[in-house]
C-alpha cells in the first residue's frame, strides 16, 4: 500500500496538525455518542463527560507512543455501553453505580492479566468466527431498546413525529453518503451528521441557549465513593469484556495486517494491556472504559497517512476539551433524538460487518451452523425483555442482560451442545 507517511514517520507541524484534526473529529464523534448514559444532575453529567474526554485523550496518546504504537482511534466501548445500560435497568429505582464501575475495574484487571500472561493467541481457539459474528450481532440488537428510547423519548411525545421523519430521512442519507463519498469526507460522515441533525433540531424547536445554560457547570466526585463487589454483576461484565477483548485484538491485528507490521503480535499484547489498565482507571473514575476502534484502516486508506504521531494532537485536544466545561456543554446539548438516529446507523453498520464476516469466513454450511448463530440472537432478545420482578435480585445482572445470555448460549452451542467432532 502506497502511503505518504508510514507508521513511524513524523510529519512536519502543518501536516501533523491537519491529520490530527481528522482523528480528533472522529474521536469526538465516538465519544459524544456514548455520553447519554451519564446519570445525575446536568452538572454531574458534564463532569462525567469531562472525565471521559480526559481518559480517551490520555489513552490515545499512551497507545500511540507506548502501547500498540499504531494509528488507531480510542473511544468508549460499545459493549460496555450495553453492559452499563442493562445493569442500570436491572437495578430499577435503587441505582448503585458503585457496583457497576467496580465490575468495570475487575474486567480491566482481567484483560490486563490475560495480556501480561501472553495467552491471547490461545484464546483464538475459543473465539471461533461464529462466536465473533454472534457477538457483533448481539451488541447491535441489545442496543435496540435504548436506541428506540433515545429517538422517541417518553418525556417528549409531542416531538415523536419529527423524530420519525428524521429517522426515515437521516439513516438512508448516511447510508447513501457512505456509498458515494470517498476519502476524508467518507471518514467524517458521523460528525457531519451530528452537526446537521443538531442544526435541524434546534432550528425547529429552539431552546439551545436554555439547554446550554443547564450544562455549563460541573460538579461531583472525581472517583467512585467506594468499591462494591457484586458477584453476578462482575460475571456479567466479564462476559462483556470477552467482546471487548475480541474487538481490541481484531482492531490491532486488522491494522497490522493492512500495514504489514512484522511485530503485530507484540504490538497487540502491549495494546491490549494498555486497554486493560485504562479500563481499571475508568472504573475508578466511574466512567465507561475505552477500546481500540476498527475504523482506522478506512481513515488511513483515504488520507495515505499511517503515522501514529498524528494521534498525539488529537489526544491532546481531547484532554484540553475536558478542561473547558462550556465546550463540553455544547456537546452535551446534542439532542437524544439525534444521538439515537446516529446509533441506529452505526449499529446497522455493525450488523453489516457481522453478515460480511459470515460470508467471508464461510461460517454457515449446515442447519446446525445457522442454529448456532440464530438461537443466541433470539435468546438475547427474550432475556432483554424479561420483567425484572420475576428474576431473583442476585442474578439480575446476568439473566436480565440479553447480551450476556446470548454470549453464554453461543458458547454452549459452539463448544458443547452442537460441537462438531
Amino acid at each position: 500500500m502506497n502511503l505518504k507517511y508510514g507508521i513511524d514517520s513524523r510529519p512536519s507541524v502543518g501536516p501533523l496538525l491537519l491529520y490530527g484534526l481528522q482523528w480528533f473529529v472522529l474521536a469526538i464523534a465516538v465519544v459524544v455518542t456514548s455520553l447519554f448514559i451519564a446519570v445525575g444532575s446536568p452538572a454531574e453529567r458534564v463532569l462525567y463527560a469531562q472525565k471521559v474526554f480526559a481518559l480517551m485523550g490520555a489513552a490515545t496518546i499512551i497507545q500511540a507512543l507506548w502501547g500498540h504504537r499504531m494509528p488507531i482511534v480510542v473511544g468508549p466501548a460499545a459493549v460496555l455501553l450495553v453492559g452499563i445500560i442493562t445493569a442500570l435497568a436491572s437495578q430499577g429505582e435503587a441505582v448503585n453505580t458503585n457496583k457497576i464501575y467496580t465490575a468495570v475495574m475487575v474486567g480491566g484487571v482481567a484483560v490486563t492479566v490475560l495480556a501480561a500472561a501472553r495467552v491471547l493467541s490461545h484464546l483464538q481457539r475459543i473465539f471461533t468466527p461464529r462466536i465473533v459474528i454472534v457477538i457483533l450481532m448481539l451488541i447491535a440488537i441489545t442496543l435496540g431498546p435504548t436506541i428506540k428510547n433515545l429517538i422517541f423519548p417518553a418525556a417528549e411525545v409531542e416531538r415523536h413525529t419529527f423524530a420519525l421523519w428524521l429517522t426515515i430521512a437521516g439513516v438512508p442519507a448516511m447510508a447513501l453518503a457512505s456509498h458515494r463519498l470517498r476519502g476524508v469526507l467518507k471518514s467524517i460522515i458521523i460528525p457531519i451528521s451530528l452537526l446537521v441533525g443538531c442544526v435541524i433540531y434546534y432550528a425547529i424547536y429552539g431552546g439551545f441557549g436554555d439547554v446550554f445554560a443547564r450544562y455549563t457547570e460541573s460538579e461531583g466526585s472525581l472517583l467512585i465513593p467506594q468499591l462494591e463487589f457484586d458477584g453476578s454483576m462482575i460475571v456479567a461484565f466479564l462476559l462483556c469484556y470477552v467482546a471487548l477483548l475480541i474487538n481490541d485484538v481484531g482492531s490491532i491485528q486488522a491494522l497490522g495486517g493492512m500495514l504489514s507490521t512484522p511485530d503485530t503480535d507484540k504490538r497487540c499484547g502491549r495494546g491490549v494491556a494498555i486497554t486493560g489498565i485504562m479500563n481499571v482507571v475508568a472504573g475508578g473514575l466511574g466512567i465507561i472504559g475505552p477500546v481500540n476502534y476498527s475504523m482506522s484502516p478506512g481513515v488511513i486508506a483515504s488520507s495515505s497517512c499511517a503515522s501514529r504521531y498524528a494521534l498525539i494532537p488529537a489526544g491532546a485536544a481531547l484532554i484540553i476539551c475536558a478542561f473547558v466545561p462550556s465546550l463540553i456543554a455544547v456537546m452535551s446539548a446534542i439532542p437524544n433524538t439525534v444521538i439515537g438516529v446516529i446509533l441506529l446507523y452505526l449499529m446497522g453498520t455493525q450488523l453489516a460487518a457481522a453478515f460480511n464476516m459470515l460470508i467471508t469466513s464461510k461460517s454457515v454450511l449446515s442447519f446446525d451452523d445457522a442454529l448456532i448463530i440464530g438461537l443466541p440472537v433470539m435468546v438475547a432478545m427474550l432475556f432483554g425483555a424479561v420483567p425484572m420482578d420475576v428474576v431473583p435480585a442476585v442474578v439480575r445482572p446476568i439473566l436480565g442482560n440479553g447480551f450476556v445470555m446470548g454470549v453464554i448460549t453461543v458458547m454452549l452451542l459452539e463448544h458443547i451442545l452442537l460441537k462438531k467432532r
